[in-house]
């Protein structure tokens, strides 16, 4: 109703949790966001980054049209622009030479449609997706294993099981619901165990009674020990083996040599904690196996993954309340993408390139001419097919493989040589529309419409919230387009609704039960039916009513291999294929931060979400740190022969000596040298062609800079000219971390410059210097508002940011000697570091709240200070407060209370 508040069901773009939003819209089009209470995936509650998604629907910074060569213009030239290119390519090299990259922030019909456009009418399947990166070895082992793409358990087994062991997963950080439910689940169930199996200390770890810190890459080498442990203790389950399994002596005759000395000399583990491990699994009937990217971005992450499935085979428990192994995936559809056969080498809903029946199925079904009848290129494959000329058309949509593919500098290279490449993006400004012949606008989440599905087979709505910007079109619409153009036919849909039918029907076609995806009771949804979907788990077949499945596979002991038994799977131990030396002699590990996403084209317009961590930054263990001469808080070049960056360093025991981690989010966007991935090199798994993101090499060095400085600026500055800079979104503007190796010969250019102040602005100038320090500071201000600050000093800069960015954000004067003096006033409080986001509490309030108060719980610091009681995510942190165990210090003290560097932790 006209005039009238509207709320909106949907689910959140982040993670593969797929956690249900209820967002409530008003006449003015204001957005305020909340967990949806009715969602099954997170019962209400939501992670920072999902309580932070109304501050990301902006148009700062939006593609807005198309454009052409530089130039804008109309949707029917940007098409048939594109639809040429790709006709004439095919036409001239073959239908091999053109492809697709696309991604798991696509909604299903965007992807299905782009799937029958590429595998169907071009007859190429040279469409991959940056699912690759993060789940394709979790897809090959499942396959091995049980016949089909299929994660057995669902969320409430993490309450039903009495011990959860997680591999290679951050849960706290990157599955943030996930673990909040886990954590409630042990406190209500205090004879619940975790185990939590990472190279790292994380803040997962805050969780675990047993902490076993590997060595990066040797997992195999842990559960080989297990499944031998298992037999040769008279743990396993010999007649579920025998009536449900398949190739178990095969798996166990890899398994004999590794015993206890064996497994602890790969893994660098203690026997004892070893053998406690085994001994908790082995007794533990209700066992659940939570694993990630730690397992699957390895050059033997499907050995991995099915080394962990051969433990549950081994011991029965697999589809049962509490028990059996489950992958949770990285991407909000990530799981669609692998329904829908978004993968290079697969053909639609869990049907195989590789089998004539299945093609000819499609084929007719589709209606097309021709079908793809081999494996098409993977994700690194097709970039290196890039760069030597095989693929000479290339759309990419809704990713960023300048900065997340490895060995990014080479993407770089091979995209600036590319023929034609096209990029459907929301944003205008990424480090691969950089490369761009045509850039389509694309619709992001608050303006599209389909569904999803998340980590535990739940297929949900995405609804629209807000009018589309500028000409921003959804991608099924401008996939059809093109399509169409191209001569195409079987692409005139008139909205999702009826593509999610056509999908729905494809899954139940001929199905006899063979192909474990159908949601066939779909495939006569009406419009008004697919709009009010409720979130369901599929299989649901047609005939049935919704839930009428269990809603749990392999309960019953079957499976969708040719005789329906499971298949042990041998896998022989094999290290990570970096191999350390003298040049580079770290293990460099990559991944996600608690408040970031991906490249941050959408968490980097969020203000509260920079608050926590703002620069990027290298983990290394002290005694490394101390070898190469590095400081706390200084900056570090990192470098290999494939790229180089500059990070802040932080040193921390939580990281293994010989070990280095980075996050992957930073772009040439938002800092100068910090594209991790562009040392990641290109070793991909055998079997799934994941690449290994957990174990390069790399060496680390002091990065020295004969000046430091710190900006806040209200506007967003143009080109900024030093050699090292990070740049973080605040409510009032920008804060800008800088670095240089020569100084500017003109101090007073170079500030105007970074601030955008000139003699025309009329900004008053407020200035303090310290020759002996080396310090200038340049405060710019009008009406008594500060409009721009710049403080640089030889060492970095002894200033608090947090006290700085509090004067920025107030609507009165300020004290601007405060200013100068870069930290608060004699009795006025400095919350310090951000960690709670949700109620903007800093490490400050919350260290003076445990010493002075005598909090001892985290219950008592969210009452006494609110920290911890918003979505959740801080509470790790605020624990490992509780136990004292922050090990980055200060790096020194200028001034008394004045920090050098906030802790990055």
């Amino acid at each position: 109703m006209t005039g009238a508040e509207r709320i909106v069901h949907t689910t959140c773009p982040y993670c593969g949790t797929g956690c249900g939003v209820e967002a409530r819209i008003s006449p003015s089009g204001r957005v305020e966001v909340a967990g949806d209470r009715g969602h099954p995936a997170n019962f209400g509650r939501l992670c920072v980054k999902g309580a932070a998604l109304a501050e990301t629907l902006t148009h700062e910074g939006r593609l807005l049209h198309p454009i052409v060569n530089g130039t804008r213009a109309s949707w029917r030239t940007a098409i048939d622009h594109v639809a040429g290119n790709f006709r004439r390519t095919i036409e001239a090299h073959g239908r091999e030479s053109v492809a697709l990259y696309v991604s798991g922030q696509m909604l299903t019909e965007d992807y299905y449609v782009a799937n029958k456009l590429m595998k169907g009418f071009i007859g190429s399947a040279n469409i991959d997706t940056n699912s690759r990166l993060c789940m394709a070895s979790s897809v090959a082992g499942h396959k091995r294993a049980f016949g089909a793409d299929i994660v057995p358990n669902v969320y409430e087994d993490i309450e039903e099981a009495d011990l959860v062991v997680l591999v290679g997963s951050n849960l706290a950080w990157c599955h943030p619901v996930l673990f909040q439910r886990l954590d409630r689940a042990k406190a209500a169930r205090p004879g619940m165990r975790v185990v939590n199996i990472d190279p790292r200390r994380t803040a997962t770890s805050e969780i675990a009674h047993l902490q076993l810190s590997l060595k990066p890459g040797s997992d195999v080498a842990l559960f080989l020990g297990l499944l031998r442990f298992l037999e040769k203790s008279g743990r396993r389950d010999a007649d579920y083996v025998r009536a449900h399994t398949s190739g178990v002596e095969e798996a166990l005759q890899v398994a004999q040599v590794w015993s206890l000395p064996e497994v602890a000399a790969a893994t660098g583990l203690d026997e004892m904690l070893i053998e406690r491990f085994y001994e908790i699994f082995a007794a533990t009937e209700r066992t659940l196996t939570i694993y990630s990217q730690g397992v699957n971005q390895s050059s033997a992450g499907t050995d991995k993954v099915n080394a962990i499935l051969n433990c549950h085979l081994s011991t029965g428990r697999i589809g049962r309340p509490g028990a059996g192994p489950f992958s949770v995936t990285g991407q909000p559809n990530a799981m669609g993408g692998r329904e829908v056969g978004g993968l290079s080498n697969q053909l639609a809903c869990h049907m195989e390139l590789d089998d004539p029946r299945s093609r000819e199925l499609v084929k007719r079904f589709w209606g097309a001419e021709t079908i793809a009848d081999r494996a098409g290129l993977k994700a690194v494959e097709l970039f290196e097919a890039v760069g030597d000329g095989r693929i000479k058309a290339l759309w990419i949509i809704g990713t960023n493989p300048v900065d997340s593919l490895p060995e990014a500098d080479k993407v770089k290279r091979a995209l600036a040589a590319c023929p034609f490449v096209v990029v459907s993006d929301a944003m205008a400004q990424t480090d691969t529309a950089a490369f761009a012949h045509v850039a389509l606008p694309a619709r992001p989440w608050g303006e599209k419409d389909g569904v999803v599905t998340n980590s535990e087979r739940r297929i949900s709505r995405q609804r629209a919230l807000l009018p589309a910007a500028g000409e921003a079109m959804p991608d099924w619409w401008i996939i059809c387009r093109v399509a169409r153009a191209m001569g195409a036919e079987g692409f005139d849909y008139a909205g999702p609704a009826e593509i999610f039918r056509e999908y729905a029907a494809l899954s139940g076609h001929l199905n006899d039960g063979g192909r474990a995806f159908d949601i066939s009771a779909c495939q006569e949804i009406g419009a008004a039916e697919y709009e009010r979907l409720r979130p369901f788990q599929w299989p649901w077949r047609r005939g049935e009513a919704a839930g009428a499945t269990p809603k749990r596979f392999f309960a019953e002991g079957r499976f969708f291999t040719p005789d329906g038994r499971a298949r042990f799977v041998a896998t022989p131990f094999r290290p990570p294929e970096s191999r350390r030396s003298a040049k580079t002699p770290y293990v460099l590990n990559t991944g996600r931060m608690r408040d970031q996403w991906h490249t941050m084209t959408r968490t980097g317009l969020a203000p509260s979400l920079s608050q926590h961590i703002a620069e990027p930054f290298v983990e290394i263990h002290p005694d490394d740190a101390a070898r190469v001469g590095l400081q706390p808080a200084g900056l570090a070049c990192l470098s290999n022969e494939h790229g180089s960056t500059i990070l802040r360093a932080l040193v921390t025991d939580r990281q293994q000596r010989g070990a280095l981690f980075a996050p992957i989010h930073w772009t040439d966007q938002n800092a100068g040298a910090a594209r991790i991935d562009a040392l990641v090199a290109a070793r991909v798994d055998p079997v799934s062609g994941q690449p290994e993101s957990k174990a390069s090499v790399a060496r680390i060095e002091p990065w020295p800079a004969a000046w430091h400085g710190f900006a806040l600026t209200r506007e967003k500055p143009g080109r900024i000219a030093a050699d090292y800079w990070a740049m973080a979104r605040t409510g009032f503007g920008w804060r800008i971390e800088l670095a240089g190796q020569k100084e500017p010969a003109d101090w007073d250019a170079f500030a105007c410059g970074l601030l955008g102040k000139d003699e025309s602005s009329g900004a008053r100038l407020a200035y303090a210097q310290d020759a002996r320090l080396g310090a200038r500071r340049w405060i710019f201000s009008q009406n008594g508002r500060p409009t721009g600050l710049l403080f640089v000093e030889r060492e970095p800069v002894a200033a608090s940011r947090a006290f700085l960015c509090a004067e920025f954000e107030k609507a009165e004067a300020c004290d601007a000697r405060a200013l100068l003096a870069g930290r608060s006033p004699t009795g006025v409080s400095d919350d310090g570091r951000m960690v709670c986001v949700c109620h903007g509490v800093g490490a400050n309030t919350i260290e003076a709240a445990i010493a002075d108060r005598a909090c001892d719980d985290l219950d008592a610091v969210g009452r006494l200070t609110r920290a911890g009681t918003g979505c959740g995510s801080c509470r790790p942190e605020i624990q490992r407060m509780l136990r004292g165990a922050e090990t980055q210090k200060p790096a020194a003290q200028i001034s008394p209370g004045v920090r050098l560097v906030e802790s990055l932790e």
